[in-house]
C-alpha cells in the first residue's frame, strides 16, 4: 500500500472541509477532515504525509511501517456515549452512509407511533399499536454474495451485542431484534446462544431473498408494518442499524476509535476463486485494485467484464485505482455482458436496482438501442430527480403491463434490475411474449456462482423456529 485517498464527502450531507496541510506527518485515527453541515469527521486510516489535497479529497503517502496503534479520538472525559459517536465519525456502513451519531439523536420512548396507510397495511386492525420501541440490527447480508457481515457476527458476537446495547441505551429502546437470513445458520446459532440470557433482544429470520435488507423492509419484516415512501423508521418507533455499524459504535465508545477501517467482500471473476474472500479491518482509502490483487488478482484474459464497486443491485462500476470508503461493503468483478448490437431494447427500472442511468450505461455496454423505459408501478418519486423509493420493497406487483408497452414499441430484449418477488412478476409474462430477459444482476450472478434472478423459487415466509440441536 503505497498511499490511501481519503474523499471529502463519504457520508450523506455536505463534503468535509480538510484540517491538515500538504506535508503533515499524520497517524492512525489523526483528524483530517470536519463536517461544513451534515456530515462526520473524517480520519487518517494510515501513518504517513499528506502529499495531496485535491478538491474533493486528501492523499496520503503511507509509511512501510503500519503499527497497530491508533490516535484516539479528543473528546472530554465526561462525553457522552452519543457525543463519542459523533466524534468518531461514524456513519451507516450498509451503504447509505447517514450519521450515525445523529440517527441515534432520538428518545425512542417519547416517540410517537405515525399513521400507517390502510391501503398497504390491510391486515392490521384500526387500533394497532405498537407497545414497544426498538433497535432493528440489520444483519442481512442483502446484497447477493456477500459475507463480512455474517463474518463479523460469528466472530465478533460478544462486540456486536455489547454495540446494540449502548444503542439501546442511547435512545431508550425497550428491544433490539437481529433481523437476519435464515440461512446463515452457524451466525443464527451463535446469536440464539449468546442471546439466552437476554430478555430484550432477540432474533428475526428473514427469507433469502433481494431486498430484505433495505430499512423499510426490516421494519416490516421485524415489526408487521408497511411503512410509507415518506415515514423514517421513527413512525414505528425504530432505529434500523447496520451491524457494522453497531461493532463500529462499541469501538468508540470503549476503545475511542474513530471509524478508519472497513469489512469488505471481494468475490468474482478473479484469479483467487469465485467464492467470497472477506477482509476485515482495511484502511478506508486503499484502492479497488489493492482489494482485487488481496483477493489474487484479476485474470488476464477476454472475460472480464465490469468491476462493481457495492453490491451487484446497487453498486456502481468503478476503475481500478479509485479509493474505497465507510460505506464500501463489496469489489465485484464480473463476466463480459452479451452483446446485443442492433437489438432493440426496453429497460425496466425498479426502485430496488440500478437507476435509469445505470441501466442505460449497462445497455451501452451490451450495444443494444433502448427504445422503451418503463417503472415499476411501485417505484415513486417522493420528489423531481429524487431516487426511487418502493412502495412495498420485496413484495411486488405483476409487470404484465410493462411487458405489454415493451412489446408495443418493438423491444427484442429487456434490461431490469428488479427484486426478486418483482423479477419473478417479469418472467410470469415476458417470455410469453417473446421478449428475452437480462437482469442487470446477470453477469455479477454468473461470476460469483449465484443462480440468475428469474423465477422466484424461495418462499417470502419463514418459519420463526430453528432446531438448535440440529
Amino acid at each position: 500500500m503505497e498511499k490511501v485517498q481519503l474523499l471529502l464527502r463519504q457520508h450523506v450531507g455536505a463534503p468535509c472541509a480538510p484540517c491538515v496541510a500538504v506535508g503533515d506527518k499524520v497517524k492512525k485515527g489523526t483528524l483530517i477532515a470536519t463536517p461544513t453541515g451534515l456530515g462526520a469527521n473524517i480520519f487518517s486510516s494510515v501513518y504517513g504525509e499528506v502529499s495531496e489535497i485535491l478538491e474533493d479529497r486528501i492523499v496520503i503517502k503511507a509509511d512501510a511501517e503500519q503499527p497497530d496503534e491508533f490516535v484516539p479520538i479528543d473528546v472530554p472525559e465526561d462525553a457522552s456515549k452519543l457525543d463519542m459517536i459523533k466524534a468518531a465519525g461514524i456513519v451507516g456502513m450498509g451503504g447509505a452512509g447517514f450519521p450515525t451519531g445523529i440517527k441515534l439523536n432520538i428518545d425512542l420512548s417519547a416517540t410517537e407511533q405515525g399513521e400507517f396507510r390502510e391501503d398497504i397495511n390491510p391486515e392490521l386492525p384500526k387500533d394497532f399499536k405498537l407497545e414497544h420501541s426498538y433497535i432493528l440490527i440489520n444483519d442481512s447480508e442483502c446484497e447477493p454474495g456477500l459475507a463480512h457481515n455474517i463474518k463479523q457476527t460469528i466472530e465478533q458476537t460478544d462486540k456486536v451485542i455489547r454495540g446494540v446495547k449502548y444503542c439501546m441505551e442511547i435512545t431508550k429502546a425497550d428491544k433490539a431484534i437481529f433481523a437476519i437470513k435464515k440461512k446463515n445458520r452457524e451466525a443464527v446459532l451463535k446469536l440464539l446462544d449468546a442471546l439466552k440470557d437476554e430478555e430484550n433482544i432477540s432474533v428475526h429470520l428473514l427469507p433469502d431473498i433481494y431486498p430484505m435488507g433495505e430499512e423499510r423492509a426490516v421494519v416490516r419484516e421485524c415489526l408487521g408494518v408497511n411503512l410509507d415512501t415518506t415515514q423514517l423508521p421513527s413512525a414505528a418507533r425504530s432505529v434500523v442499524i447496520n451491524l457494522e455499524t453497531v461493532a463500529k459504535i462499541a469501538e468508540a465508545i470503549e476503545e475511542k476509535k474513530p471509524c478508519i477501517s472497513k469489512n469488505v467482500t471481494v468475490r468474482g471473476n478473479i484469479k483467487g476463486g469465485s467464492e467470497a474472500h472477506v477482509f476485515m479491518d482495511v484502511p478506508v482509502g486503499i484502492s479497488v485494485g489493492e482489494l482485487i490483487e488481496m483477493a489474487g488478482g484479476l485474470d488476464k484474459d477476454d472475460s472480464v467484464g465490469e468491476i462493481i464497486m457495492g453490491g451487484a443491485f446497487t453498486g456502481r462500476a468503478a476503475e481500478l485505482d479509485e479509493p474505497t470508503t465507510k460505506t464500501t461493503g463489496a469489489i465485484l468483478t464480473t463476466y463480459r455482458m452479451p452483446d446485443l448490437t442492433d437489438k432493440k431494447v426496453g429497460l425496466l427500472v425498479c426502485a430496488c436496482g440500478g437507476n435509469e442511468a445505470r441501466m442505460r450505461t449497462i445497455a451501452e455496454k451490451m450495444h443494444g438501442e433502448v427504445v422503451s423505459v418503463c417503472r415499476c408501478k411501485q417505484a415513486i418519486e417522493n420528489k423531481p430527480g429524487a431516487p426511487l423509493k418502493c412502495l412495498r420493497p420485496g413484495n411486488c406487483p405483476g409487470q404484465v403491463k410493462n411487458n405489454m408497452q415493451f412489446k408495443k414499441d418493438g423491444c427484442e430484449y429487456i434490461i431490469i434490475g428488479n427484486c426478486s418477488d418483482c423479477s419473478n412478476t417479469v418472467m410470469a409474462s415476458a417470455p410469453q411474449m417473446g421478449l428475452k430477459v437480462f437482469h442487470q444482476t446477470d453477469h455479477v450472478m454468473r461470476a460469483i456462482g449465484h443462480a440468475q434472478y428469474r423465477q422466484l423459487t424461495v418462499s417470502k415466509q419463514v418459519d420463526q423456529d430453528i432446531n438448535v440441536e440440529d
